[in-house]
């Protein structure tokens, strides 16, 4: 019976560290990275979307790229961006991209590296490979 009993207590720490592992806190970078993806693609989802007001097709472009040192400068472009107030998606993908920005200035501003200043690459997004299989 001991050993059966050393053997479950055994199986509970391992799987109570690998929990603990699993759920480490978000670092800045890996917060950033994953609010900047969501609104990248909530962005897409709006402008692909039938049912939206028309005004959505005026909105700047909303490709980001945290390691570009010009997604500050484009995060306060659409927010500050006059149209479309009355769209409540709209008015939700600001408030993300406003977290962001105030992200990325305040709370990550050290922790983060900016590979380039090339504004012009967050005009036109680059398509990820293609893997082949």
């Amino acid at each position: 019976k001991l050993p059966t009993m050393k053997m479950l207590l055994l199986l509970i720490a391992l799987l109570s560290a690998a929990l603990l592992a699993s759920a480490a806190p978000p670092t800045c970078y890996s917060r950033v990275l994953s609010l900047s993806k969501e609104i990248t693609e909530s962005f897409k989802e709006l402008q692909t979307s039938k049912t939206v007001d028309s005004c959505v097709e005026t909105l700047p472009r909303l490709y980001l790229d945290i390691h570009n040192y010009c997604v500050l400068a484009k995060l306060r472009d659409f927010v500050a961006y006059p149209g479309c107030d009355r769209v409540v998606e709209v008015n939700e993908l600001k408030e993300k991209a406003r977290s962001l920005y105030t992200i990325l200035i305040s709370y990550c501003r050290r922790d983060l590296v900016f590979l380039t200043d090339d504004c012009n690459a967050l005009e036109i997004p680059i398509s990820p490979p293609i893997e082949h299989s």
